[in-house]
């Protein structure tokens, strides 16, 4: 698997950023779209954290399926305001365990309306 830093430093790259879907409906066009995507052959693809990560599992498994499934290069997003430790460990793990090595870590900034648990 390619690493994103890797392919920025190789010069011009392009790729397509996705919002993890929140219904059923959604969920089959993001699939629908990927498959249409895929031929292009972006340099890679990333799945952003809903506000305050209100989508982080999906976003775990929209990168997972797009790794497993597809011959593109995924990247998480890893927005880290509203966890503990132990979940971004446990976050981190999962995707060392699927050899998925490219990853955005963000701060984040929570969203206070969201009434997030703090983080560390």
């Amino acid at each position: 698997m390619a690493r994103i830093a890797d392919l920025l430093a190789a010069g011009r790259c392009f790729s397509f950023e996705f919002f993890p879907p929140r219904t059923e409906e959604a969920e089959a066009q993001l699939s629908k779209t990927l498959a249409d995507l895929e031929p292009l052959r972006p340099s890679f693809v990333s799945v952003t954290y809903g506000a305050g990560g209100t989508t982080r599992e999906r976003t775990h498994d929209i990168v997972l399926d797009v790794l497993r499934n597809t011959t593109m290069t995924p990247m998480a997003h890893l927005t880290c305001a509203g966890h503990t430790r132990a979940e971004l460990a446990g976050i981190l793990e999962l995707y060392r365990d699927e050899h998925l090595e490219n990853i955005l870590a963000l701060r984040g900034d929570p969203p206070a309306e969201l009434g997030l648990p703090p983080g560390d």
